[in-house]
C-alpha cells in the first residue's frame, strides 16, 4: 500500500531518483522512425497536442472509462459475493476519477524532451523521449488524491476490496489506452504505469531509504545494480514460469494470456521492490506486513494455488542470486532466505485452506 514519505535531498537518494524515473522513460535512441511518426510525436507532445488529448479524455470519456473499470473489477470479483456494494463502488469510482483528473492536469503541464541528433537526417532520425521529467512533482502531487482512494479499501467492509481497487486502475488503464492514438499511447503511457505501480510498489520509500548510505557504500551501490536489473529479472522468472507451469491458470487466465503477463511482471516488479525495501531498512518488516498479507488476498481471491507463490519465490530467488558476486551474495541471501522462510510459514499456517484452493483452480 502506499505510505506517505519525504525524500530528503542528498546525493544518494537523488541517484536513486533518476533510477526510479527511468522506469517511465521510453528510450528510442537506437531506433529509426518515419518522418509521419516523428511529425506526429513533435506535434502530440507539444502544449497543444498534450492539450487536446487531455480535452478528449475530460469529455465523458474518462468518467464513462472510470465507471467501466469499475464494472469490471465488479464483474471479475463476482464469485464474491458484495465485495462492495453500490455506494462503496461509487465512491471508489469517484476517487479514481480524481486520480486521472489530477494525471492529467500533470501531463498538461510537462513539456517532453525531444532531442534529434545533428548528425541525423529527419527521415532516419534518432530520438529520446523523457517520460516523466518530475518524478518527484507526479508523486507528491498524486499522493493526497491515492490516499483518498486507498482509504476507501481501509473503510470498506471487506478487506479484499483492495485487491478490487487495484483491478480497477488495471482494466481502467487498458481503456483508455484504447482511446489514444500511437503517439498519445507513447506519451500518456508513462504516467498511466507509475499510478498503477504507485499505489502497490515501494518505489518512493526505497529512495528515501537510500538517504542512510554513502553514494560509494556498498549497499547502495548493490541496491542501484538491481534496481537496474529489477525489469530484465522479472522478465527472466515469468518465462521460467510459463515453461515450467504451462497448465497452470487462476481466474485470469492462462501464464501466457497478455494480461495476466501485465499482471505477473508488473508482480515480480513489486516483490523485487519490496526486497531492496527490506534490504535498506535492514527489516523484513515490510514483506512481512504488507507483500505477504496481499499475497495472501491474492491467493485466495484470485485462485491462485499456494505452491505458485512458493515456486515464485524460489525462481525469483535463483534470478537474482545470478545476478550476484561473491561479496554481494553475502550481503542480499539472507534477505532472500528470510522471504522465503515467511512464505514457507505462512503455507503452514493456511494449510488447512490447501484443499478448497486446489479445487478452485
Amino acid at each position: 500500500m502506499l505510505k506517505s514519505v519525504e525524500i530528503l535531498q542528498n546525493p544518494s537518494t537523488e541517484r536513486f531518483l533518476k533510477l526510479w524515473s527511468r522506469r517511465y522513460t521510453l528510450d528510442f535512441s537506437h531506433m529509426s522512425l518515419e518522418k509521419s511518426l516523428y511529425t506526429s510525436l513533435i506535434t502530440t507532445a507539444s502544449p497543444e497536442g498534450r492539450a487536446l488529448t487531455s480535452a478528449k479524455l475530460r469529455n465523458n470519456l474518462l468518467s464513462i472509462n472510470c465507471q467501466m473499470g469499475c464494472m469490471q473489477a465488479k464483474t471479475f470479483y463476482s464469485y464474491i459475493p458484495n465485495i462492495v456494494d453500490l455506494n462503496e463502488a461509487r465512491l471508489i469510482t469517484q476517487f479514481a476519477f480524481r486520480v486521472y483528473k489530477k494525471i492529467l492536469d500533470i501531463y498538461e503541464k510537462h513539456s517532453v524532451e525531444i532531442n534529434v541528433p545533428t548528425n541525423t537526417t529527419l527521415e532516419n532520425n534518432h530520438i529520446f523521449i523523457l517520460g516523466i521529467p518530475e518524478i518527484t512533482e507526479l508523486a507528491y502531487s498524486l499522493e493526497p488524491v491515492l490516499l483518498v482512494f486507498q482509504e476507501q479499501h481501509v473503510i470498506s467492509r471487506d478487506w479484499r476490496s483492495l485487491g478490487f481497487m487495484t483491478t480497477q486502475l488495471n482494466f481502467t488503464n487498458q481503456l483508455i489506452l484504447k482511446k489514444l492514438t500511437p503517439t498519445e499511447k507513447i506519451l500518456l503511457t508513462p504516467y498511466l504505469k507509475f499510478v498503477e505501480e504507485q499505489v502497490a510498489m515501494p518505489w518512493q520509500r526505497v529512495c528515501a531509504a537510500a538517504v542512510k548510505y554513502e553514494i560509494d557504500s556498498p549497499e547502495l551501490k548493490l541496491i542501484e545494480q538491481m534496481i537496474l536489473a529489477t525489469p530484465k529479472i522479472a522478465e527472466s522468472v515469468y518465462q521460467q514460469l510459463v515453461e515450467l507451469l504451462p497448465n497452470h491458470h487462476s481466474r485470469r487466465g492462462e501464464l501466457s494470456k497478455a494480461d495476466v503477463k501485465h499482471s505477473c511482471l508488473r508482480d515480480l516488479n513489486m516483490f523485487q521492490a519490496y526486497l531492496w525495501l527490506c534490504f535498506l531498512e535492514k527489516s523484513m518488516t515490510s514483506i512481512e506486513t504488507e507483500l505477504l498479507p496481499l499475497c495472501v488476498m491474492v491467493v485466495e481471491g484470485v485462485g491462485i494455488q499456494w505452491e505458485m507463490t512458493e515456486k515464485w519465490c524460489q525462481i525469483l530467488t535463483e534470478t537474482i542470486i545470478s545476478h550476484l558476486n561473491t561479496e554481494q551474495k553475502k550481503l542480499l541471501c539472507p534477505y532472500l532466505q528470510q522471504m522465503q522462510q515467511l512464505f514457507l510459514q505462512e503455507r503452514s499456517r493456511l494449510g488447512y485452506k490447501k484443499e478448497l484452493a486446489e479445487g478452485i483452480i
